[in-house]
């Protein structure tokens, strides 16, 4: 199901919109205009570093600056990841809390209260989850079916463990099977998935850290060369095979961010 974009709204640090049926669309993300100010500004700076430390160039700074003005649009695929990465987290607590409630006795209705009252009190503002929780039993009262309003979060959510519980969900129902046990078994199995994928995300994190230093390093010692022994580098930037070699350690230097990135990324 699509939704045409509507007016935004914010999580604190976590925009989205929201569209024509005022349903959260997570795969759009709105920077305001202090991130845009800021990450454009953080975009600036590492354009002027970067023709500093290799060319010493004015004429190369400007060369370089529609890239940091435009890093925000680069930023926002980031802080998107990170929103639905975010809500893939309070997505297992509350299919299990969910599951608890159903396996006590409650009904579906009732589980999805207490679900959303723990949320909150886990999640506080950032309980995207608790939102949703309160939209569907507010439609499971207007007769909307349990699977068309899993449907609909699942389209909005883009996380495809959530699309996965959705099928699964909606396959259930077609058969006939017990909702408690079901959600229970999917809980199950994709709350596995997911710790797993925090588990790793755990181990990454100090190489992720490391990976950082390590971007800055060669940046770092230039400077430091700079200020220590002034022109030491002065033939690399004024003669034309100085300048040559230094765009190759340029492009390596972009090659090997890239790839630590990437190395990084570990999908499941």
């Amino acid at each position: 199901m699509s939704f045409r974009i509507g007016r935004s709204w914010n999580w604190p640090g976590k925009r989205c919109d929201r569209g024509e049926k005022g349903a959260f669309l997570y795969d759009r993300y709105i920077l305001s205009c202090s991130e845009w100010l800021l990450y454009a500004g953080q975009g600036i700076c590492a354009c002027a570093a970067v023709s500093y430390v290799f060319y010493r160039n004015a004429a190369v700074f400007f060369l370089f600056l529609p890239a940091g003005i435009l890093y925000p649009l680069y930023k926002k695929r980031e802080l998107k990841k990170r929103r639905k990465e975010e809500l893939k987290r309070q997505f297992k607590e509350a299919v299990l809390m969910l599951s608890s409630s159903l396996a006590a006795g409650y009904s579906m209705e009732n589980s999805f209260s207490q679900a959303e009252i723990q949320l909150r009190e886990l999640y506080g503002e950032r309980a995207m989850m608790a939102d949703e929780f309160s939209d569907m039993r507010r439609q499971l009262s207007l007769n909307r079916t349990l699977e068309e309003l899993w449907s609909d979060f699942a389209d909005r959510s883009g996380v495809e463990e959530i699309r996965s519980f959705a099928l699964i969900l909606r396959s259930a129902r077609r058969n006939g099977g017990r909702m408690g046990a079901v959600i229970s078994h999917i809980a199950e199995i994709i709350g596995g998935k997911l710790q797993v994928q925090e588990e790793i995300r755990t181990m990454t994190a100090q190489k992720q850290f490391e990976q950082k230093i390590m971007n800055l390093l060669p940046i770092l010692i230039v400077l430091y060369v700079d200020v220590t022994s002034p022109g030491f580098f002065d033939s690399m930037y004024e003669t034309t095979v100085g300048r040559i070699v230094m765009t190759v350690c340029l492009a390596v230097y972009a090659g090997a961010y890239v790839l630590a990135g990437r190395m990084l990324e570990i999908e499941i």
